[in-house]
């Protein structure tokens, strides 16, 4: 960046990025993503994921480079805003994500709860699906029964699955949705 203007320079590659200078995305890329990760990581405050932000970010840059107007918002601006966007987006698709996850196993394990403790008869049969889930489990592999254990007991994402145990990401999310069709039969078979 010239030390004169260096929003200048920022424009004049958002500019090139307008007319698909891959060059240009390269050049802004290393000139502002130190400072986007950054901000990237306050607002995720995970790694990864500040990550995959600054990857989509500069994706919409490269979409969207043709519609940046410089009379609305300094280059830095307008491209924090679009980090910001990106990683709002972020967290909201991991607490959907995480709802939606939360929901299948509260569908699983609900009836093993009684709504009231008091009654016997009631009790008898929430030990019995809790005995029930915990063989469904059981019938899982060891490495899918910990993931699904992890997901659910100590409310991890499938981002920070895959850090801990080391497995790629796409492997975590199927484990995790096979595991719970698997433990969904089950219940079914041992309810009926």
């Amino acid at each position: 960046m010239t030390a004169l203007n260096p929003d200048a320079e920022l424009m004049a590659l958002i500019d090139r990025i307008g007319q698909h200078d891959e060059a240009a995305l390269r050049q802004l890329y290393d000139k502002t993503s130190s400072k986007l990760f950054g901000l990237a990581m306050r607002v995720v405050r995970q790694r990864d994921g500040a990550e995959d932000v600054l990857q989509e970010s500069f994706l919409t840059v490269w979409r969207a480079a043709g519609d940046y107007r410089a009379s609305l918002s300094p280059p830095m601006a307008w491209l924090g805003l679009i980090v910001r966007s990106r990683a709002l987006d972020f967290l909201r698709k991991r607490r959907a994500e995480r709802t939606h996850l939360s929901d299948e196993y509260d569908e699983l394990g609900a009836d093993a709860l009684p709504a009231e403790s008091g009654n016997p008869l009631d009790m008898a049969q929430a030990s019995e699906q809790a005995w029930a889930l915990h063989q469904c489990l059981n019938r899982l592999e060891a490495r899918q029964r910990e993931v699904v254990s992890l997901a659910y007991l100590r409310d991890l994402s499938h981002g920070e699955l895959s850090t801990q145990l080391k497995l790629p990401l796409g492997t975590v999310k199927s484990w995790i949705r096979r595991s719970l069709d698997k433990l969904r039969e089950c219940m079914n078979r041992t309810a009926a």
